[in-house]
């Protein structure tokens, strides 16, 4: 039986983990893993550990939990269980940590690819549009990148591309144009400063505009898309036969790139064979047909679970 230090304790870092991040489709993903007792299993996004605390709940003694996050931030939320590894690394090298800690193979893998509450709300982080900071967008502190440096030396071209296909913004050549006209004369170190710089193009609501391009530049500073690919495919020959993968996404590139990856097994378009034209069976089985959405109930909750979709498939 628990103290009322114990207890004390616990509820503590449930408001802590709470502060910091409510977790989206919690009981829909956990179930979709369809958890063993004694299986391994990854929380790819740590964060406020509320996936991995109801993981841990169908966990019995024998189960093994290895979370990751690159955000050390994040390890403050850990609990106090000798069952769970905290992995400070970003998703992209679960593979080569995995092996690292002994783990061939595993029964389940779970990725939240939201941005958390925490690292929105922490005005000094930069990733809102709410705040005035530096121009930062860092989730791992330690990379060089940041959203200033992209804005200082990405040409006309490069920031085109970048605002069309991760943020798609209607007018991104006109805007990289003027972010390229603008920066030799005006400073772009802060959020303030780089909506000044581009006030006069901005397009409809400021505030969804800024939104999309804001998530353009954050997922450029991360490679969030090429973490994710990396993450896809090393999924194959980590989980176990009938092992479940879990991805909860926030943005139609995401979910694309997770529901092609669920159908064919691989990241590049699958060809047909030159003789009977038959492509190849996916190593995987699609549990969920269409993505899991938000209920009304968590929507009331949680305002920013209304973009999330979760797919899960299994391992054949």
């Amino acid at each position: 039986m628990l103290s009322n230090k114990e207890i004390n304790e616990h509820n503590q870092a449930d408001e802590n983990s709470e502060a910091y991040h409510i977790p989206v489709l919690l009981l829909e993903t956990v179930e979709g893993l369809s958890i063993k007792e004694n299986g391994i299993y990854v929380d790819c996004t740590f964060g406020g550990g509320g996936h991995s605390k109801e993981i841990l709940k169908k966990l019995g003694s024998g189960g093994r939990l290895f979370v990751f996050d690159q955000d050390m931030d994040a390890k403050a939320n850990l609990p106090k269980d000798e069952r769970v590894e905290f992995v400070p690394q970003n998703f992209r090298h679960i593979q080569r940590f995995l092996r690292l800690l002994g783990v061939q193979k595993v029964d389940g893998i779970l990725a939240d690819l939201g941005v958390s509450s925490h690292q929105f709300d922490e005005a000094e982080r930069g990733f809102s549009i709410r705040f005035d900071a530096d121009l930062d967008m860092r989730m791992d502190k330690r990379q060089e990148l940041t959203a200033a440096k992209i804005l200082a030396t990405y040409d006309e071209q490069a920031l085109h591309k970048l605002f069309e296909k991760y943020g798609e913004v209607s007018n991104s050549k006109t805007l990289a144009r003027t972010i390229v006209a603008k920066r030799s004369h005006m400073p772009m170190q802060t959020i303030n400063q780089f909506k000044q710089a581009i006030r006069e193009v901005v397009m409809g609501n400021p505030n969804k505009y800024l939104a999309k391009v804001f998530q353009a530049i954050r997922i450029e500073v991360n490679d969030e898309m090429g973490a994710l690919k990396d993450l896809l495919e090393q999924s194959l020959n980590l989980l176990n036969p009938g092992g479940r993968i879990a991805i909860i996404t926030f943005h139609s590139l995401e979910d694309r790139m997770v529901k092609n990856f669920f159908k064919t097994g691989s990241i590049e378009e699958v060809q047909a064979d030159d003789v009977f034209g038959i492509k190849p069976k996916s190593p995987l089985k699609i549990i969920t047909k269409k993505p899991i959405e938000a209920t009304m109930e968590e929507l009331k909750r949680n305002n920013r679970s209304r973009s999330a979709g979760l797919r899960i498939a299994e391992k054949i």
